[in-house]
């Protein structure tokens, strides 16, 4: 059985339609919730891929929260053997960050549906290519990021550059939500404390555009889901570890 090591940092950034189709593709799925344990184990070693979630802070603030250069030397890692591994909103940033793409904070303020449409890369890139010329994607987020050296830029948005990026061949980060289903992003809406923090950053939610929005474009992101989490998944098909072998 392949086993999945996700890196939950706050419990309503979950998998989503991730946690449906990992487990129909028969993977176990091991949880490391650092707001309940911000010093756990993270050996990457022991598992076939890695999930970083998305989360309120910001990728840099190391200082503040401890566990996020913890997560940063494992994603370096699983990144460098190969392994697949897939970084959303945060975890994203956190990617970028680890192999030296610096974060810009409120650089890129977007929640709601907004159009991401593949770069050049991007449309011969299996995972985002399925999204064509472009599509209406869910997104809450304040930062963005500086692709490290070597990264591929694979999709943008009007207000944020960098939506999507490859390190290697089977590294993504997704700066979207593409694994939120309609309750995940109701619960977002109207999370009171979430409101608040986005009208701080002059953010004003309009909850019956989004609703109106959802309706419209959740079925094609649906769709969008299964196609490029499926390509995602047959990753794991096809990776083999990378072995360092002993010097002389």
């Amino acid at each position: 059985m392949r086993k999945l090591l996700v890196f939950q940092h706050v419990p309503f950034e979950p998998l989503g339609v991730l946690d449906a189709m990992f487990k129909h593709a028969g993977f176990r799925i091991r949880y490391v919730n650092f707001h309940r344990n911000d010093d756990a184990d993270v050996a990457v070693d022991r598992y076939n891929g890695l999930v970083v979630l998305g989360g309120p802070m910001s990728a840099d603030e190391t200082d503040r929260y401890p566990h996020l250069q913890l997560e940063q030397d494992a994603i370096r890692e699983a990144v460098e053997c190969g392994m697949p591994v897939l970084g959303i909103c945060l975890g994203a940033q956190l990617m970028a960050a680890s192999f030296g793409g610096r974060i810009l904070r409120r650089g890129a303020v977007e929640f709601g549906w907004r159009r991401v449409t593949p770069t050049q890369a991007g449309g011969d890139d299996p995972l985002i290519a399925h999204l064509e010329g472009g599509a209406e994607i869910f997104q809450w987020h304040s930062d963005t990021i500086t692709l490290p050296r070597g990264a591929e830029h694979l999709a943008a948005s009007d207000d944020c550059l960098h939506q999507a990026f490859r390190i290697g061949e089977c590294a993504y980060g997704f700066q979207f939500h593409l694994e939120a289903d309609r309750a995940l992003i109701r619960r977002w809406v109207d999370a009171k404390r979430h409101v608040e923090e986005l009208e701080r950053r002059g953010v004003t939610i309009e909850r019956e555009r989004i609703d109106r929005e959802t309706s419209a474009n959740l079925p094609r992101q649906s769709r969008l889901a299964r196609l490029v989490f499926g390509e995602f998944i047959e990753r794991f098909y096809r990776w083999r570890r990378k072995r360092v072998l002993p010097s002389r």
